[in-house]
């Protein structure tokens, strides 16, 4: 099987941070166990503290080993950290580069991947550094974690820094919920089955739910959060991730641009808000003490006066000839009553009502905390006549995908070695989608209103369920069973 894997070598910065221990190590290690990393492949973990390789093996002994959730094998651990060599590199420095580079040349790996699990602000020095040793040559893959940038111009000048020593083509930019099964499943759902495709549009759906609810709160990350907020940490990358698989057209083949290409054309097509817009359309809200769960400005590093949104809706509109009226409502919090990522599309009532009351149909891909595809149907009503009564059927995919299930980070890990583009952002769509959020974000950097409220375990504040329900629509979970 080696001969069909691509030999590589991984290089981390930060490699001692949060997401390399709880994320990226853990995820490696299960492709490691699975025969799915070529045997050659090589791990060299970086960062600024001066630790050699012992020291850092102990290091994710304690602090990696236990986010391993399946499928543990000590032997296969053991060959697994003979992959790794620390280097202590500091991004400030150009001579700690020159050993780096040193490291990477006494083998020749077809893929060479930096992952930059680093803050954003390091990225322009980081890649200035690598390009002066040549760690920028055609086979180097150079991996962006998000955030990238918090506003339209700071994303820009992020790409711009970045695409000084290397080239477009190089750049993976991570979103996670890009690498879960359930939401790549919602392509060839739509395209492979013709009885979906066929209803997919205005004519059959009266409006899509894209939802991202946390039941956590900001917890130890008030610094950052507050910094960031719901509509950056969540909708400009994630939720506009579900829209786009939920509302792009058929791409004209597996091409990592082919598809790229249509995912812009989604965002590009998003009817633009006005000031006027933002106030009608679009809901921002924190979360207050509830039930023994504290509120949001009663958290650790955040601002007594703070007015950063932990929960955000929008109703937006996809301005092509599918999709041309058909209300998309987005919404993200935390300390919400559930756990869950959902699409929820709703049908059109059926005109027929010698079958009894009106329904509609109803189908629901969810991404988490399972991932399952659930439709619901009506079927006749046991007894006389011929009414009718809601009925669910339920698709596992845990249960219908034949073969091992890997987890997001490790499918995209995978995906960068072997040079891939299709699973990652195009700088193109990344700042479109930015584009069209910056009047909520102009706006709210100027009002003077409040946000609304909720409480900590509810669905949120009551302006969101009057943001559907001025188009005669309800949540989710507000609808009859």
């Amino acid at each position: 099987m080696s001969h069909q894997l691509t030999d590589f070598d991984l290089i981390i910065f930060g490699a001692t941070g949060d997401l390399s221990m709880r994320k990226l190590l853990p995820s490696l290690y299960q492709a490691h166990a699975a025969g799915l990393l070529h045997p050659d492949g090589r791990i060299l973990a970086v960062s600024r503290s001066r630790l050699d390789t012992a020291e850092f093996l102990a290091k994710v002994e304690s602090d990696s080993k236990q986010h391993i959730k399946q499928h543990f094998s000590e032997t296969a651990w053991q060959s697994f950290i003979g992959r790794i060599t620390y280097l202590p590199v500091d991004v400030t420095r150009p001579e700690h580069f020159v050993a780096l580079a040193d490291a990477v040349k006494t083998r020749s790996a077809s893929s060479v991947v930096i992952y930059l699990s680093t803050a954003p602000r390091f990225f322009a020095e980081a890649c200035r550094h690598l390009a002066a040793v040549g760690l920028n040559a055609d086979n180097v893959r150079i991996v962006l974690e998000k955030p990238l940038g918090s506003d339209l111009a700071s994303s820009r000048q992020i790409n711009d820094d970045v695409a000084r020593y290397f080239k477009e083509g190089q750049v993976y930019r991570i979103d996670h919920y890009l690498g879960k099964e359930g939401l790549q499943n919602l392509l060839p759902l739509r395209f492979g089955n013709v009885f979906l495709e066929r209803i997919w549009s205005r004519e059959y759906i009266r409006s899509v739910q894209i939802t991202i609810a946390e039941q956590l709160g900001v917890e130890e990350r008030g610094e950052f959060y507050d910094t960031a907020g719901a509509l950056r940490d969540m909708v400009q990358n994630h939720i506009m991730q579900m829209l786009c698989f939920v509302a792009m057209e058929p791409p004209q083949s597996e091409d990592a641009d082919a598809v790229r290409d249509e995912k812009l054309k989604v965002v590009a097509a998003l009817k633009p808000m006005t000031a006027g817009d933002v106030d009608k359309y679009v809901v921002r809200a924190q979360y207050v003490a509830h039930g023994g769960q504290k509120g949001y400005l009663q958290e650790r590093h955040v601002p007594a006066d703070s007015r950063t949104e932990t929960y955000v809706a929008i109703r937006a509109e996809v301005d092509t000839p599918r999709w041309q009226g058909v209300p998309f409502y987005l919404r993200t919090g935390k300390r919400l009553a559930q756990r869950r990522a959902e699409i929820v599309v709703n049908f059109k009532e059926r005109q027929q009502t010698w079958f009894g009351p009106q329904h509609a149909n109803r189908l629901i891909i969810r991404l988490q905390p399972d991932e399952t595809v659930s439709m619901r149907w009506f079927v006749k009503q046991a007894g006389n006549g011929l009414h009718t009564v809601p009925a669910e059927m339920v698709l596992d995919l845990g249960q219908a995908m034949s073969g091992r299930r890997a987890d997001a980070y490790e499918i995209l890990l995978r995906e960068v070695i072997d040079g891939r583009l299709n699973l990652f952002n195009r700088r193109d769509e990344l700042e479109k989608a930015w584009e069209w959020l910056m009047p909520v974000l102009d706006n709210w950097a100027v009002s003077k209103v409040a946000p609304y409220t909720y409480a900590a375990g509810s669905w949120g504040p009551q302006a969101a369920r009057d943001l559907l329900a001025r188009d005669g629509n309800l949540w989710l979970e507000e609808q009859a069973a």
